[in-house]
């Protein structure tokens, strides 16, 4: 019987046109470009900053850009998958809304909330449908509006996020491409460390939790650091190992855009220079679930079919993983 692997083939991102600079952030918080640079490699970051604009409304132009690429006609797709921590509402789940918004009437959808893994978990997860045989076209979206959930009188979290989204395309092949392994994994003893309390069942929204800012990021930076610095360098090293494969056989790490300190620690560890790591952080700054689709989008013209691509990832609560990908197209 012929194996069946799910390849991504298309991809679509968006970003908003509004920037949030250094420069800017300099008047709003005590801190300079400088500083901002070289403790996490960010320089801008884009807002969405539309009047009643939401998570959906970044993740439809990378939705419309892989069925415009594609030519689908929207019925088309099975299964739409939302990676996301600023849903549009708590429900119905904002893959739905996504799905209303372009027309996808036949697909069934739902989101999954890993923070910065969640385009991880969520391509995983995608790729598990297509391989079972019963879905032929999954779109797996990555998507944040953290400017919503960002405190901008905190200048320990507001200089590293930014909004956009990210979309794949997952469809099946039968020559070897697409996701080869997936190591993926979660510790919620870091929960205290990287978070937002208020919001959930056990810290419902009232005049107490917006008065102690709960509805806000909190990060424990320096631990977090070093838990992310570990995470992604490890489960990288780890899922190539248990692949039979070196630095040497790898096109490109598309790590998440957390802190370029991080980055250079997880294509160290593999051994790899740094003209085969995907890098936008300076551009974008950390759009959480959108980061690696939109390393993919920027760097779509420069892969090369038969590529190793190594996806890798660190989140909240914690959340971590690495996936293997052979490009397909």
């Amino acid at each position: 019987m012929t194996k069946i692997t799910a390849a991504i083939t298309a991809i679509g991102g968006y970003v908003p046109e509004t920037k949030l600079t250094n420069f800017d952030l300099e008047k709003m918080v005590a801190t300079n470009d400088e500083w901002i640079r070289t403790r996490t490699g960010i320089s801008e970051r884009r807002i969405l900053n539309t009047p009643g604009a939401a998570t959906s409304d970044l993740a439809v132009p990378a939705v419309l850009e892989i069925l415009r690429k594609k030519n689908l006609d929207p019925k088309d797709i099975d299964c739409i998958i939302c990676a996301t921590v600023t849903p549009d509402m708590m429900f119905p789940s904002t893959a739905n809304i996504i799905g209303d918004k372009v027309g996808a009437s036949n697909a069934f959808g739902f989101d999954l909330s890993a923070a910065c893994s969640g385009f991880l978990f969520s391509l995983t997860t995608g790729a598990s449908f297509i391989e079972s045989g019963r879905y032929k076209k999954v779109l797996v979206v990555g998507a944040d509006k953290m400017s919503a959930i960002v405190d901008y009188t905190d200048r320990n979290t507001c200089i590293l996020f930014g909004d956009g989204a990210g979309a794949v395309l997952l469809e099946a092949n039968t020559e070897g491409y697409g996701v080869q392994d997936s190591l993926l994994k979660s510790d919620g003893s870091g929960k205290d460390l990287l978070h937002m309390k208020g919001g959930g069942s056990l810290r419902p929204a009232s005049v107490e939790t917006v008065l102690a800012k709960e509805h806000f990021i909190h990060q424990e930076g320096t631990q977090v650091f070093k838990f992310a610095v570990k995470g992604m360098a490890d489960v990288s090293a780890e899922l190539l190992e248990r692949n039979g494969l070196t630095g040497d056989d790898i096109a490109w790490l598309v790590p998440h855009q957390a802190n370029l300190r991080i980055i250079d620690a997880t294509a160290d560890r593999l051994g790899l220079s740094k003209d085969k790591v995907m890098v936008n952080i300076s551009r974008y700054g950390n759009t959480t679930a959108a980061t690696i689709p939109l390393c993919l989008w920027d760097w779509q013209d420069q892969l090369q079919k038969g590529d190793n691509l190594v996806f890798a990832a660190f989140g909240g609560g914690f959340t971590w993983g690495a996936t293997l990908i052979k490009w397909g197209f």
